[in-house]
């Protein structure tokens, strides 16, 4: 699904990432462990091009996402992402925020259609064979109820549909966390990249949010999580990878991982946490 080859990501004279060699298969849940300053944040912001990357590829469906003339906008669509600090908006509301996304970008996707539909109109008056017209049958004031009736669907899920007209400042971080990621999931994306979701939470609204992460994974979701839960990881992961420098020095699936490593690295960072 995701091919990254030979990334690399600077800033001025500091190199964070040195060369990413890594493959990400459709449904694979990979967990990406390491100290802090490794450039595990950095390369999961690259995978969405939150931050452009200063050299090498990242292959999504056959678009390498590291070149500029690629639409990035249009792949992020696929590609949820959730971060330490929520980042929802605290003036609209936790069912504004969930929608936000998919209504602006129908909405945007049948102002496009509309103009089409204009042009072809035209063109048709001139030609013997028809150009077919877009479907534009969907009007806007559909598009906000089937994405509110969406949006209130994925809170049932969570047990939050109470909090659907509430503002973020009245949740606690749990629940902002687990709002935070059904908003991602509104945009039915083909991968979700976790950013450390658990590190800005009291410890015991940290469960609420593991749960839930362990749902999708249950239910197939390709995941790539940053994360210093060993046991998570452990649990959750189909694959490990250690980062440490700005590169990648080990990775195996958690069993093998976490009872045997390889690396000298590997083996002194896991003696401190575990």
């Amino acid at each position: 699904m995701i091919d990254v080859i030979d990334l690399k990501k600077s800033y001025g004279e500091l190199e964070v990432l040195k060369g990413i060699n890594v493959t990400i298969h459709e449904g694979e849940k990979v967990a990406i462990i390491g100290p802090s300053g490794s450039g595990k944040s950095t390369f999961l912001r690259c995978l969405n091009c939150m931050e452009d990357p200063t050299g090498g590829s990242i292959i999504f469906e056959g678009e390498d996402l590291a070149d500029m003339r690629v639409d990035i906008n249009l792949h992020r669509r696929h590609i949820g992402m959730v971060f330490q600090q929520f980042n929802l908006f605290n003036n609209k509301t936790v069912l504004q925020n969930i929608m936000l996304a998919p209504v602006h970008i129908r909405n945007s996707e049948r102002k496009k259609a509309l103009r089409k539909a204009a042009f072809r109109k035209i063109a048709n008056v001139f030609r013997k064979e028809k150009l077919p017209l877009p479907d534009i049958s969907v009007s806007k004031k559909q598009i906000i109820a089937e994405e509110q009736a969406h949006a209130r669907q994925l809170l049932q899920r969570i047990g939050l549909e109470e909090k659907a007209d509430v503002y973020p400042s009245t949740l606690s971080g749990g629940q902002k966390q687990r709002i935070a990621i059904i908003r991602a999931l509104a945009m039915n994306p083909k991968v979700m990249l976790f950013d450390e979701p658990t590190s800005a939470l009291d410890p015991e609204m940290v469960g609420e949010v593991l749960d839930l992460i362990k749902q999708l994974a249950d239910e197939g979701m390709t995941m790539v999580i940053v994360t210093h839960e060993m046991g998570f990881a452990r649990e959750v992961a189909t694959r490990v990878l250690f980062m440490d420098g700005g590169v990648i020095l080990e990775e195996a699936p958690p069993q093998e991982f976490f009872s045997h490593p390889q690396n000298q690295r590997t083996k002194d960072f896991l003696s401190k946490v575990l």
